[in-house]
């Protein structure tokens, strides 16, 4: 059975940091190139990052470029996020996700049909 299962979010303040964490199984990440996307309460996806199969190549959008990094670990089969400078706008349920079909380099897509494997989230909230 494939799962992926995200850890790490919580209440931070704004100018705060975060480490997210997403655990795979019952399928190796290192084939594939992954994602995070987040959903803000009563908005749509949004897609965050994408990193290639080998790490070499990292894509942000545009809203968390420069504050967020992701990264991964093909041996623990695990994915990251590292989060600084966090702003009230980055308040989400963040997911990682394996796109169907992957494009390194540039924007992943914001709806869900577009990925085949998803987490079930870890909530995110910057405020005071």
């Amino acid at each position: 059975e494939v799962q992926l299962v995200e850890s790490g979010g919580g209440l931070v303040q704004p100018g705060g940091s975060l480490r997210l964490s997403c655990a795979a199984s019952g399928f190796s990440i290192s084939s594939y190139g992954m994602s995070w996307v987040r959903q803000a309460p009563g908005k749509g996806l949004e897609w965050v990052s994408n990193i290639n199969s080998l790490g070499h190549t990292t894509t942000y959008a545009d809203s968390v470029k420069g504050r967020f990094t992701i990264s991964r670990d093909n041996a623990k089969n695990t994915l990251y996020l590292q989060m600084n400078s966090l702003k009230p706008e980055d308040t989400a349920v963040y997911y990682c996700a394996k796109p169907r079909t992957f494009y390194s380099g540039r924007p992943q897509g914001g709806s869900w049909p577009e990925y085949d494997y998803r987490g079930q989230g870890t909530q995110v909230t910057v405020s005071s």
